[in-house]
Order: structure tokens, then sequence, then C-alpha cells
């Protein structure tokens, strides 16, 4: 534990010495836009990957097999695709969150509602992935009734960074994190290797004869999440939500020194998390080859029972920092700018000053980071309905990209047909997914299709919608 509590003490410090260099708006939100294309890539990267990616990937592969990785590749396209339709957009002019392009198009209300979705889901979202880590650490301690005290600690030292360095202290944070993350899951492969009873390649052949290494999933069957299909294009319009339209990693793209910079950072990120995923599946292949496919009651235990079991205290303590790592990328000061941009000067003070600004900027970074430790708490005891509740946002994302892609290649669509097609669009991927057995008693589709689902549903309507509404208002205004 002292080395754990020794890293966030750390980490903490240097995202607060950081806060020195923040001088205006445009540094405390976009870091004054001269972060190199490493960092971008390394933040990036960071910035996607939690606890549960760190502890789940490594169990998915130990009880399954890798066909996780055609969603991975899924994720590198929607990068590209990024590169080349979002973020000449976002670099043409200046901008501060990726909400002001919905702006410049349809107005406010959709600007408003895509901001407004981003500030609750992630609220619930990052509240989540807190508490996972806190337990992890609880577990780890040996005093799992003492979670609601890692929380508290872990979401302070975010608040208390976040508020005093800015983005600057979040995208360097994470860029030191990425590699403590990384380093943590070398030491466990490094570990297993050494406790194999025979070599690397014997010990793939076993888990290839025994089907483990399937990479390939080529059925046409929407239910099933693992898919060549849903890989590619659910991965595709998953990576177009998250990198391309939410704000917390588009923030990341912002802050670049240049489009150029933005676009080679992204693209090296997705072929870096390929890298990562490709480690953690190898880690878990080989975790089974060493406990010879032995039976776990969730998959998510198996690394932190290899770790608590074979690994000496001081290492022990730095996977703990790992797994912190991979928790500790707040979303605090994204959430503040779009407070501030979205909401703050549209609505409430349109003609406030820097320092007015600054100031409505950093109470948010600690209001938000005070809801996610509240929301975090929560979960001990309702994670099931918490869950559930997150689930269901989520499927706002597929509307929310539908609204932006309407914005940048479709010349027709007006604000109220953007809107009902994102309402449309919502219901119909509620109504084929988490509702579908409820309402048609059939398996609803799988997760890795709801993005694509409400995004081409929200074009589709969104389009119609607005030619009819183009139409009507032509006879009434000839």
């Amino acid at each position: 534990m002292v080395v754990l509590v020794l890293y966030v003490a750390a980490i903490t410090a240097f995202g607060t010495w950081l806060g020195r260099r923040r001088r205006s708006v445009k540094d405390y939100f976009l870091g004054g836009q001269q972060v190199p294309w490493w960092a971008i890539a390394s933040c990036i990267v960071a910035t996607e990957t939690s606890t549960l990616t760190f502890i789940g990937a490594p169990g998915r592969s130990y009880t399954g097999d890798w066909t996780f990785l055609q969603l991975v590749f899924g994720y590198v396209i929607g990068r590209f695709l990024i590169s080349a339709v979002f973020l000449p957009a976002y670099f043409r002019g200046e901008i501060y969150t990726s909400y002001e392009l919905l702006q410049k198009r349809f107005g406010g209300p959709v600007r408003a509602a895509s901001s407004g979705i981003f500030l609750l889901y992630r609220t619930l979202g990052d509240g989540i992935r807190l508490h996972a880590a806190a337990l992890v650490l609880a577990v780890a301690a040996g005093v799992p009734h003492w979670e609601w005290l890692f929380i508290v600690v872990l979401g302070a030292a975010m608040i208390l960074y976040t508020e005093e360095g800015g983005v600057t202290a979040t995208i360097w944070t994470d860029t030191v994190q990425m590699f403590v993350y990384l380093a943590g899951a070398i030491v466990c492969l490094v570990a297993v290797v050494r406790l194999l009873p025979m070599s690397v390649g014997d010990a793939l052949a076993a888990a290839s004869a025994a089907g483990k290494l399937n990479l390939w999933n080529t059925a046409l069957d929407f239910t099933q999440p693992f898919t060549l299909l849903a890989g590619v294009v659910g991965g595709v319009f998953l990576t177009l939500a998250t990198h391309g339209t939410d704000h917390y990693l588009v923030q990341r793209l912002l802050v670049a020194r240049s489009r150029r910079d933005a676009a080679v950072g992204l693209t090296l990120s997705g072929f870096l998390v390929l890298a990562q995923f490709v480690l953690f599946l190898l880690l878990g292949t080989l975790l089974w080859t060493h406990y010879q496919g032995r039976a776990f009651a969730r998959e998510d235990e198996v690394l932190p029972t290899f770790v608590a079991n074979y690994l000496p205290g001081g290492w022990t303590g730095f996977i703990l920092a790992a797994i912190v790592a991979a928790a500790l990328s707040p979303s605090l000061n994204s959430m503040a700018s779009a407070t501030v941009r979205d909401f703050y000067l549209p609505y409430v003070r349109p003609q406030a000053n820097e320092a007015q600004q600054m100031r409505v900027g950093r109470l948010f970074t600690i209001v938000w980071g005070i809801l996610q430790i509240g929301v975090a708490i929560l979960a001990q005891n309702v994670d099931s309905a918490l869950q559930s509740g997150l689930a269901a946002l989520g499927y706002a994302s597929g509307p929310t990209v539908g609204a932006f892609l309407l914005g940048l290649l479709s010349k027709r669509a007006n604000t109220h047909g953007t809107l009902i097609g994102m309402v449309v669009g919502l219901a119909v991927s509620l109504m084929v997914g988490m509702l579908a057995p409820v309402l048609f008693g059939v398996p609803g589709v799988a997760w890795t299709w709801n993005v694509a689902v409400g995004a081409t549903v929200t074009v589709i309507v969104g389009e119609l919608a607005s030619a009819v509404g183009g139409l009507t208002s032509r006879r009434h205004h000839p």
C-alpha cells in the first residue's frame, strides 16, 4: 500500500504543479493548443482505458477467445474517418467544445440536448468507473467495508489536480499514467511466463488447440457482440461516438498544436490501443495455461487473484498503482468546459469576461467531481440499477452521432428535422436493444450495434423530416 499511496500523492502533486502554467480560459480548457501529437496519442489511450479494461480484457480471453479484437479493428478504422470528416470542422475557427459545431449548424436546442446528455452520461459513467477502482483497492487492502474512503481519496485527488491544472494537468498526467499501467501489465506478463510449466510457444499451441486463439466470427447474428460485422461496423460507430462527438475525448484533440498533430495523434492511438489489447488478451491466455483452465466465479477475478497470490508485496503495490492509473483519467475539465461554453455563456451570462468564465469553470470542476464521488458511493449499494441506467443513457450516443453527421454531411437537414431524428433514433435503438425482450419477446441486438442503429435512424429520419418540413414551409411561404 505504501507504493500506491506514494503514486497517488506524486500524480496529484504533478498535476497541481502544472497549474502554474494556467493563465487564461484558453489555457484552462484548451491547454493553449500547444500539446504535441505523441502526447495526444498517449492521453487518448489512457482516457479510453479503465480499470474494467485492465482486469476485464485478460478475463475475457481467459474464459473465451480473441474475437474481441474484431471490435478494435473497427476502432482503428473509425479514427481514420474522424480525421477525414470531423477534424477539419473542429479546426475551422476556434471552438472549445464539440457541441459548438451543432450550435453553428442547428442552433441552441440541438447543442444543449447533446451537451446535457454528455454531462449526465459522464457523471454516471465516471462515477461507476471511480467505484470500480476503489473497490479493487479496498479488497486488495483487506478492508472492503472502507471502500467509501478509497472513493473519497481518489475523487479528491482528481478534483485537486484538475481544478488547479486545468486540461494541461489532465493531458500530461494521462500521458504518464498510460506508461504506468502498461508497465504493470508487462510485469504481470513476465511473472506468468516465468511460472509457466512450458515454453510460451507450447502454451499458445495448447491454447490454440483449445480454441482460445480464435479471432474471427463471421456469423450473421446481431445478438452476438463480437462478430466480424458487429466489430467493424459497430466499432466504427462506437469510435465516432466516443472520439468524434463526446467532448471528453474530443477535448484531447482540440488541445493539439494543429489539425495535423490531432490527426496523427488520433490515428496513432488506434494502433496503440490495438497493441494494448493484444497484450491484455495474451496475458489472459497465458493465465489460462497457468491455471489449467480453472473456473473462476467471474472473469474479472482472474488477474487480481494472480497478482494477490504470486507477486511480491512491492510489485503488488505497483500493480495496484497501475489499476489506479487506468482509473484516474478525469473528465472534470471537459465537463466544466461544456458547462461554461454550452450553458453558462449562451443562457446565463453571454458577456462574461475571462475572470468570470475561469471562476465558473473552476467551480464546476469541483461540483462535477463531488457528483461523481456521490455516484461512486451510491454504486456500492445499487450498482446494478446504476449500470442499467448508464446503459440506457448510452443509447443516446447514437442520436448524437447522427446529429453530427447531419450537420457535417447534409445541406438539407434543419433544426426541427434533426431533433425529430434524434428522438426517433433513440426510440428505435431502445426498442431493438434493451426493450426488445419486453416488447417483442426476442433477444435485442448486441450492445455493439447500439450506436450504429441510433445514428443511422437519426440520419434517415432527420433527412426525411427536414425535407418534409422544407416542403411545408415553402407551401405556406411561396
